[in-house]
């Protein structure tokens, strides 16, 4: 209890799976949260959860994808709360499983919009909070397709290695002004995303799990309680030397 107390934490895409996780263990770990999603009965209900344990959250809907909703957000949860400490850039599409061949202009520009500028929109946006509040902790959402290739994939595994340059660039360009940045990896998780992307890539003829399992060293995909644990944890003193970094959170996929 109290890894990140006192702090105000922003965490976007925290409607379901991992950014619900994270946002209730920021809560729990005693910071107060601003919960941003595109859909606000899903937001709303990442609130209830934290209220309903003690905590206390706020609620701000945001397509980050558009540039005035993410000066929205900003300036929103800084009139509530007075500043942002720690900023997880979590919200993010998988898009569909299709050859890069066959691939549409639509599909390419709907994943980069939401996982590329998305992620740009709000790194500059906190960036320049932070510089003018003394510091600040940021942990971008890559993916291990970040860091490796997926057939079917091609704009997906693209935005996510977009993610990590991003999270370099800026760890570099503000690490002396007290501005951390990271970004986690995480492989096979169970969320609606990995359950979508096993369905398509299997033609509904196999379950995430039946799919998904085998594919990790460990046996098993993980739990977005368990990233969340990750993302906490490099938003905390604790991880003070540690920034520009990308972690994978895989049960051991990357090593294979």
């Amino acid at each position: 209890m109290g890894l990140v107390k006192g702090k105000i934490a922003l965490v976007t895409g925290a409607g379901a799976g991992i950014g619900r996780a994270t946002a209730m263990l920021f809560a729990t770990e005693g910071a107060k949260v601003v919960v941003s999603d595109i859909d606000p009965a899903s937001g709303n209900e990442t609130v209830a959860l934290i209220e309903k344990n003690g905590g206390e959250a706020k609620f701000i809907k945001a397509d980050v994808s558009k540039s005035k909703d993410v000066t929205a957000l900003i300036k929103s949860a800084v009139d509530h709360y007075g500043r942002i400490d720690c900023a997880c850039n979590n919200a993010g599409i998988e898009g569909k499983v299709v050859p890069f061949h066959a691939q549409s202009e639509g599909n390419f520009d709907a994943i980069i919009s939401v996982n590329v500028k998305g992620v740009f929109l709000c790194l500059k946006q906190e960036i320049e909070h932070m510089r003018n509040n003394g510091g600040g902790t940021i942990v971008n959402l890559s993916s291990v397709a970040g860091l490796i290739g997926f057939p079917g994939l091609s704009p997906y595994v693209a935005s996510k290695h977009a993610v990590i340059g991003m999270t370099k660039n800026a760890a570099l360009e503000y690490a002396k002004e007290g501005i951390r940045v990271n970004a986690i990896c995480p492989g096979g998780i169970d969320t609606r995303m990995l359950d979508s992307l096993a369905e398509q890539a299997s033609g509904g003829g196999m379950s995430t799990d039946e799919m998904m399992d085998p594919l990790h060293p460990m046996g098993r995909i993980g739990t977005p309680q368990e990233v969340a644990e990750l993302i906490v944890w490099l938003c905390s003193d604790r991880s003070s030397f540690i920034t520009g970094t990308a972690v994978p959170v895989d049960g051991g996929y990357t090593s294979q």
